[in-house]
């Protein structure tokens, strides 16, 4: 009987754990397939994401692409060119201006009326209207933008509360989520679509501050400055760039992630333009042969090249060779998440910089500044120098000393010290690191060098060390530094 009853319950055991494997197995395919519907979801958000419509006054004479031809005085044609093509029309008066309109999209996070579009829909536009989906129109004015994460927030004056929708936090989504695009694709009204996350963290410009969110929902013309929502309804995403070769979706879309776009949206909220936090360094990745000849192991964090005499950073003791690998507790692994932490950290907070210091950890205590966001940089060019006695040759480099005359025909400035690079062979190591006639050398393996004979004395000490590159500090003529490890011969 004791035999019958365990078998009984190991047969029923069994029986059980093959429906709990069915079920995960039929579970696992529905989740493959994707929801079974999202017309709740696009239902619940839908009124809150809107057309924008943006029109700019064009002046006449920016309207013709090539200048108009001179007709001789007198001529059988000049009646004809002065009623048809004069730029002061054929009655003497002037060519009205051309309105140039654009459409996105963008969408409601808050009810008495703020609007988040993305900074290119508008543009520097004259007009913005906002238009809902119930066909309502209302014109927009402009709370403030920033081009840098391409956003703008707008303002519209509704007769009663509208419907809004909330940021969620793009950290905690994964890559294979599931997310819903909605906005206003090639004019045609509000139009949802969906997909996954594809990627994280995508860098497909220049810009400082681009970590994207992927999708392969269909984003195209139009959707620009619309939310991307995830599956509770919360705007993770403002949909702002598409990889096409024909500029329509093929399935490679970007967003940029609420983590970084909800802190600018709020401070275009508060003060009408970005109050960025600044540490005052001048900054570069990290390769394989720098972590090398650092002690790094691998490439990781943010090699100080400069430090502003005026920043934050100075004042804190930070310096030109320190390589910064946390920043406010947060891990640096490539150089770029830099820039994005210290952006979007508060002006005036004392924040604790990681750095590693000649082989040693340090944590150096640093209260952030404000971000200037003009641009200053100032371009020179580089004349061919003469020919000069003194050349020194080492790695593929010809260097010479520094003269005034030098420096003048390099436009080199006078705070700038060290050996001139005065030609560089095209077959060398140097040249595949990008040396330029018209560069400096600084410092060679972190000591200052005022000579061409004080660089070949250093460059030999490392050969004699047995160290298979060596770490050069490097000038343009502007006294912008960078770090270059350069391998021995």
């Amino acid at each position: 009987m004791h035999a019958f009853r365990m078998k009984t319950v190991s047969v029923l055991a069994a029986l059980l754990m093959a429906v709990f494997t069915a079920s995960v197995a039929l579970s696992g395919r529905v989740e493959a397939r994707g929801p079974e519907s999202l017309s709740g979801l696009a239902e619940k958000v839908m009124d809150a994401v809107v057309n924008i419509s943006a029109s700019t006054n064009v002046p006449a004479e920016q309207q013709r692409a090539v200048p108009l031809p001179q007709m001789p005085p007198g001529t059988p044609f000049q009646e004809f060119f002065d009623e048809f093509m004069n730029p002061k029309g054929g009655n003497g008066g002037t060519i009205p201006q051309h309105k140039s309109s654009s459409l996105g999209s963008g969408f409601v996070i808050d009810a008495s009326g703020i609007v988040v579009t993305n900074n290119h829909v508008i543009g520097d536009a004259d007009e913005i209207m906002v238009v809902f989906n119930d066909g309502r129109k209302l014109r927009a004015e402009i709370i403030g933008k920033d081009p840098k994460v391409d956003i703008a927030v707008l303002r519209v004056k509704p007769e009663k509360p509208l419907v809004a929708v909330s940021f969620g936090d793009s950290d905690a989504e994964k890559i294979g989520d599931w997310v819903m695009a909605i906005g206003n694709p090639f004019g045609l009204g509000g139009s949802v679509s969906a997909g996954i996350i594809s990627a994280k963290n995508r860098d497909i410009s220049d810009q400082s501050y681009g970590q994207y969110l992927q999708t392969d929902a269909a984003i195209n013309k139009g959707n620009s400055g619309g939310p991307l929502f995830n599956m509770e309804g919360e705007v993770i995403g403002i949909n702002t760039a598409i990889l096409s070769p024909t500029g329509g979706s093929i399935g490679i879309g970007f967003a940029v992630p609420s983590a970084l776009a909800g802190p600018v949206v709020e401070q275009l909220r508060q003060f009408g333009e970005t109050r960025r936090g600044w540490l005052g360094v001048r900054i570069q990745a990290v390769d394989q042969p720098l972590a090398e000849t650092l002690g790094l192991g691998e490439p990781r964090g943010a090699l100080v090249a400069g430090v502003d005499e005026k920043g934050p950073s100075k004042a804190a003791g930070l310096e030109a060779g320190d390589v910064i690998v946390t920043f406010d507790g947060k891990p640096i692994k490539e150089s770029r998440d830099l820039p994005r932490l210290v952006g979007q950290a508060a002006v005036g907070k004392v924040v604790a910089v990681g750095v590693i210091r000649k082989g040693k950890e340090l944590s150096v205590p640093v209260t952030l500044g404000r971000l200037d966001e003009t641009d200053k940089q100032a371009k020179a060019g580089t004349p061919t120098p003469p020919e000069q006695p003194a050349i020194k040759k080492t790695m593929g480099l010809e260097l010479v000393g520094l003269t005034d005359e030098l420096r003048k025909r390099f436009s080199i400035k006078d705070t700038v010290k060290g050996a001139l690079v005065l030609k560089v062979d095209p077959n060398s190591p140097a040249a595949d690191k990008r040396f330029t006639p018209g560069d400096v050398i600084v410092e060679v393996q972190q000591e200052a060098v005022a000579t061409p004979e004080a660089v070949i004395k250093r460059i030999e000490a490392v050969k004699k060390d047995g160290k298979k590159s060596v770490l050069l500090l490097v000038a343009n003529p502007q006294g912008e530094v960078r770090f270059v490890a350069l391998g021995i011969e």
